[in-house]
């Protein structure tokens, strides 16, 4: 295992040079979030992507949601964002609000499991970011966990992830743990609470009425 000890308040882009370049060769990186430590890999490699579902022991019908840096990282892959989506991403972002938009082409088909549409947020952990930012575009952000098994808010809560050659970690101390993200989709003429989170449904309401 390999694991890199990051102070969150002062993580550079450079500091995560050698994760990004993990990601790049199709490795898998345990990282912190604003809710729980989740896993990324660069979601445009089929190989990453299916040794992700397996490290998980994930089934392949289930989508992988994905973080970025920044608004501007998210339109350089998904193309601009709606009107709604711009002002829901001005409203919540960073934060844990996820927007379904459709899949671009640049992501591997194996992240979306056919579906055609990906959840993707900016989250206000600033390690996160960062490493969107030495990646060079937006990663997967699934949950550090085996599937069925808690999420966890420690590097040192990982357990057998761990074990696994193919795994970097980037220790950034404790996240906030809580509620995962919420959820919602809005591209049809109204907006589609996905799953319930961390962010009320009536607030997100609320910012789109001024």
């Amino acid at each position: 295992m390999t694991v890199l000890s990051i102070e969150p308040t002062g993580c550079t882009t450079a500091d995560l040079g050698a994760a990004a370049a993990w990601l790049h060769r199709d490795g898998i990186v345990a990282f912190p979030t604003d809710t729980f430590y989740g896993l990324a890999v660069n979601p445009a490699s089929s190989v990453a992507v299916t040794a992700l579902f397996e490290l998980k022991g994930r089934a392949a019908s289930a989508a992988i949601p994905l973080v970025a840096a920044s608004v501007l990282q998210v339109e350089q892959i998904f193309g601009p964002l709606t009107s709604i989506a711009a002002l829901l991403a001005s409203k919540f972002w960073p934060g844990p609000l996820s927007l379904v938009l459709d899949t671009p082409a640049a992501i591997a088909r194996e992240v979306d499991s056919g579906r055609g549409s990906v959840a993707i947020r900016v989250p206000a952990h600033r390690v996160a970011r960062e490493l969107c930012a030495a990646f060079g575009g937006p990663v997967t952000a699934t949950s550090a966990n085996r599937s069925g098994a808690p999420a966890v808010v420690s590097a040192s809560a990982l357990g057998p992830l761990t074990d696994d050659a193919r795994v970097l970690v980037i220790d950034g101390g404790d996240t906030a743990g809580g509620l995962p993200s919420t959820i919602v989709d809005p591209r049809g003429a109204s907006l589609v609470l996905v799953r319930d989170g961390s962010i009320a449904w009536n607030r997100v309401l609320e910012s789109l009425r001024g």
